[in-house]
């Protein structure tokens, strides 16, 4: 039996999902491989002297920036040369102890790859992708050192699996990597996957515009209550509900904050509404489209990042440019103006989450790389 080292910064809450998701549908999608986890944050804990070098070495380098809230000790520390020579000495070692045959990481923040093993990654970003959002993603930007590192990383695998086909156009791009070395695989929904939707019927669930966000001002919270303003002019019985953060919605009717919620709140939330808004100004992905998705819910975005791969015009949904008010009234009370348009982009979401969002089916596709690399 082969044996493959799945490499994640934690595979332990409060990771993100996506880790403990992509290594369960691995293990279905290659049942003839024993794939272990190796989570590099908690070996670097139990490392003191390393993980104390890890803090001192992020906070002299990004001293300017984490003095002013710009950037955290947390996302710095993993974003030095210095770790990623430590990770890297870490990977060899333990890939030569395990006997792996092979070796996958998840995200692109470190180099797992051991010389003579075939090596694959899957990630949501490439860091020069921050450069397509203008000045606010060239201030998410880290260190040139840092830049140089993470250059590093693609070429050394085998095929670089994607979320999206921004991140794979970046790859091409940005990096000089060949096409044939990247593959979009798509990713699945972090949350349960509901049961085929009822068709939204109750006027005050079609009337619903769910908002799901935490960082209120990042995901275009702002332009969307002005929106929302617009909206009740033309629909003075729609509703918006704010989930994810407790902004000031400045006395506007019909809205609902939220606030934070348990996961297991949010399919109760999804069947509450008739239309998904998050008018992103950046976005690496945004697994929330793909539980929108497989809830049934025609989509309201941006036109940035991953979102087109989401969110096809005409099909399920519009897109509207980052800040454009009017647009996305326009875009909304379209909707709410046609019911049967609504039920028509909403049946398309879930086929096309059904199709392209479903963990098993992004696993099948790098397993049938893997499958062939993995030797």
């Amino acid at each position: 039996m082969r044996r493959i080292g799945f490499f994640t910064l934690t595979a332990s809450p409060p990771a993100p999902p996506a880790n403990a998701r992509t290594l369960e549908a691995l293990r279905r999608a290659l049942p003839d491989c024993e794939i272990e986890a190796v989570e590099v944050v908690p070996r670097l804990r139990r490392a003191p002297l390393a993980y104390g070098m890890a803090g001192a070495v992020a906070a002299a380098s990004y001293a300017p920036d984490l003095l002013a809230g710009r950037k955290s000790l947390k996302h710095a520390a993993v974003r030095t040369p210095w770790l990623f020579r430590w990770v890297k000495r870490m990977a060899a070692r333990v890939a030569r102890e395990r006997g792996f045959d092979a070796t996958f990481q998840m995200q692109s923040l470190f180099d797992a790859s051991v010389p003579g093993l075939p090596h694959f990654i899957y990630t949501d970003h490439t860091h020069l992708e921050n450069r397509r959002y203008g000045a606010a993603g060239e201030a998410a930007l880290y260190s040139a050192g840092w830049r140089e590192c993470e250059r590093l990383i693609y070429p050394r695998a085998r095929t670089v699996f994607v979320r999206s086909s921004n991140v794979a156009r970046s790859l091409v791009e940005d990096y000089g990597l060949p096409a044939d070395k990247v593959l979009c695989v798509h990713a699945g929904s972090n949350a349960p996957v509901p049961p085929a939707p009822a068709d939204v019927a109750a006027p005050r669930q079609r009337n619903t515009i769910l908002f799901a966000g935490i960082d209120w001002e990042r995901k275009g919270g702002p332009a969307l209550l002005q929106a929302f303003r617009l909206v009740l002019e033309r629909h003075p019985d729609a509703r918006l509900s704010i989930v994810g953060c407790t902004p000031d919605t400045g006395g506007l009717p019909n809205c609902e904050v939220a606030g934070r919620v348990p996961l297991g709140e949010m399919p109760r939330r999804f069947a509450g509404a008739g239309i998904f808004c998050l008018p992103t100004l950046r976005e690496p992905f945004g697994i929330v489209f793909v539980e929108a998705m497989w809830h049934g819910l025609p989509i309201v975005a941006t036109e940035v990042g991953a979102v087109p791969d989401m969110v096809e015009p005409g099909v399920n949904g519009a897109l509207v440019a980052p800040g454009d008010v009017p647009g996305l009234a326009r875009a909304l009370c379209a909707i709410l103006d046609d019911p049967a348009r609504a039920a028509r982009y909403g049946a398309a979401s879930r086929a096309r989450a059904e199709d392209r969002y479903d963990w098993d089916k992004v696993a099948a596709r790098m397993a049938g790389r893997i499958g062939t690399g993995a030797v």
